[in-house]
């Protein structure tokens, strides 16, 4: 009886991969990302629900990777200089195959908006390739993929917002060399409230506001907020998320680049949130909270604070998203 139904899991999953052999075409939804999430600099994150960029990715006859239409932003059409295309030739490199790929992608993720716009192209183009040929790589494999087109945009290879968009959820990225992912349980009641002023801040510039140094004792600090973070989210303890969610070492630095977050930060404490920082490098101001109540009121906060001042904004109430980049239809 056992031997039965492996094998028929074996025929659904052979089923399976020989409908995905004989697709040509896919759309996927790729999401957006919170990197950092306040004590894990470099190393944390997490994926959002409803933002993000959906791409079409198709198999051509001409060998290659195209990219033959972008809609939202002005990017560059040319594969080298695109991070999605870059991520894409990294993979194909590694292929022997007699056709190529074209992408277009549809960019609803701001550039410069910190909340993961080139890890969603970078991990959108090699995520659909790999679904088009059979899932022949495994999301950590992806995940080295997308951290070369990552790097194009940040001048360095980090994959604090790429393997949320890969593995879904809460991440640690607990080695680039060689890279290592790990996946945090997500508490169930917990939700993000994202605030996007429409001010750009580039990642590189960004970290050139960063010390090149910081002092042993707040290192220390950082280290068992980011430990006992962890532990929140494996024990849903959100008492202790919110003890946990302090970041001495870089909000300091590039707070001074954003428009208002202290006085987001401060109302947001007030009103409930478990705690608030910059997403990735800024300019978007995150806030975790327990309960879909207290998230909108945490909405409603960051518009009065934002309310006389003269910048645009988006604000968005997300679930994590323990999914992470998908086929859409």
């Amino acid at each position: 009886m056992e031997l039965h139904k492996n094998s028929a899991i074996s025929c659904s999953s052979a089923a399976e991969n020989y409908l995905i052999n004989k697709m040509n075409e896919i759309r996927i939804f790729s999401p957006a990302t919170v990197a950092n999430v306040s004590c894990g600099f470099d190393v944390m994150g997490f994926c959002l629900d409803n933002v993000g960029d959906e791409m079409v990715i198709r198999k051509i006859d001409k060998k290659g990777i195209y990219i033959s239409h972008i809609e939202g932003f002005d990017l560059p059409l040319e594969v080298k200089l695109n991070v999605a295309g870059v991520s894409a030739l990294a993979m194909y490199d590694t292929l022997n195959v007699d056709f190529g790929f074209e992408i277009e992608i549809y960019k609803n993720i701001k550039p410069g908006s910190g909340i993961g716009s080139s890890a969603a192209s970078a991990v959108g183009s090699v995520f659909g390739m790999n679904e088009l040929i059979g899932r022949p790589f495994n999301k950590t494999q992806l995940t080295e993929f997308a951290i070369k087109g990552e790097a194009i945009a940040s001048k360095c290879e980090h994959a604090d917002n790429l393997a949320p968009a890969l593995f879904g959820g809460f991440t640690l990225v607990k080695s680039v060399s060689p890279l290592e992912v790990l996946e945090i349980p997500t508490p169930k009641d917990l939700f993000a409230t994202i605030i996007h002023p429409q001010i750009e801040i580039k990642t590189s510039e960004s970290r050139g506001a960063l010390p090149k140094q910081v002092d042993l004792s707040d290192a220390i600090t950082q280290w068992a907020n980011l430990g006992s973070f962890v532990h929140a989210l494996h024990t849903s303890n959100y008492e202790l998320i919110k003890r946990s969610l302090k970041d001495i070492i870089i909000e300091p630095h590039r707070s001074k680049l954003i428009p208002l977050f202290a006085e987001v930060k401060s109302a947001t404490l007030d009103v409930g949130a478990l705690g608030c920082g910059i997403s990735g490098s800024g300019p978007s101001i995150f806030a975790l909270s327990k309960g879909l109540d207290t998230a909108n009121n945490v909405k409603k906060t960051m518009e009065n604070v934002y309310s006389d001042l003269v910048i645009d904004y988006d604000i968005h109430v997300s679930k994590i998203n323990t999914e992470g980049v998908k086929i859409i239809t």
